[in-house]
């Protein structure tokens, strides 16, 4: 089902060797028909693309897939479906607008009989740390996937901003209470979202958020031009489920990391 957790799912199929979320691979902006066909092929096992409504009346309001500050793409949900679910790779879509949501969901509905793996369905609703304030409406997000599938895995975020040149602070107390008043109340599995550069300073906080539900996990992710090390990856691992934390983090980290626990993609 597409709830079902993605280590159960991907070691069932036996493309990983154990319940640990560092061994799940990602392949990240999956938007355009280049970068879909080359994580295709790909040994990810996660497939994670961005979709927006077109800023024109081109593709007549249908759903495409880029990543703002892009406003046009050669790929259409529609398209980039046919062809995903074509292979067993595991779905996440990430929306930055609440207007592109319920249009996807319908095409997401055509294909569902194909669709038998985990499907995550990701926004930033809250204002995280230097995050702005331009976060998807939490509960019409939330009613209007559920309304079409109450059977789904939530990646709900904060908003962030990260400055090479200043502290930068972390995931409040304020931020994740937050986040747990408004996930308490599903009963779907969620994951988070969490800056890899802002995690460290943070641990207590997250813990704090992961002790609240077993459906609870992190996903940690990276800007491009962030700066933290293979040291805070390794705190984290050391101090969190391994279970409870999925690593969808740029290179050259991600190999070092990788390296330092022992894993070895087979990219």
């Amino acid at each position: 089902s597409w709830s079902e957790n993605i280590l159960e799912y991907f070691l069932r199929n036996k493309q990983i060797t154990t319940e640990d979320g560092a061994q799940i691979t990602w392949y990240h902006a999956a938007n355009h028909k280049a970068q879909m066909n080359e994580a295709l092929k790909s040994t990810a096992h996660m497939i994670e693309a961005d979709v927006l409504l077109p800023s024109d009346e081109s593709e007549h309001g249908q759903p495409i897939m880029a990543h703002p500050p892009e406003t046009t793409s050669d790929n259409t949900l529609e398209d980039w479906l046919t062809e995903v679910t074509k292979s067993s790779k595991g779905i996440k879509l990430d929306f930055k607008s609440l207007a592109a949501v319920e249009p996807s969901m319908m095409l997401l509905e055509n294909v569902k009989s194909h669709v038998k793996r985990p499907v995550w369905i990701n926004a930033d609703i809250l204002p995280g740390p230097n995050g702005n304030s331009r976060v998807v409406d939490a509960t019409p997000f939330i009613d209007t996937v559920k309304s079409f599938f109450p059977d789904v895995t939530f990646s709900l975020g904060w908003t962030t901003g990260w400055h090479p040149d200043k502290v930068n602070e972390g995931y409040s107390w304020t931020m994740v209470k937050a986040m747990e008043n408004i996930c308490d109340a599903l009963s779907q599995p969620v994951t988070f979202p969490v800056r890899a550069a802002l995690v460290r300073q943070s641990s207590p906080q997250l813990l704090w958020l992961l002790k609240k539900s077993d459906r609870y996990s992190l996903t940690i992710w990276t800007g491009k031009n962030d700066n933290y090390s293979v040291e805070d990856l390794l705190y984290i691992r050391d101090h969190f489920d391994k279970k409870q934390v999925f690593y969808d983090i740029l290179e050259p980290q991600n190999y070092e990391f990788k390296q330092a626990i022992g894993i070895t993609d087979n990219c």
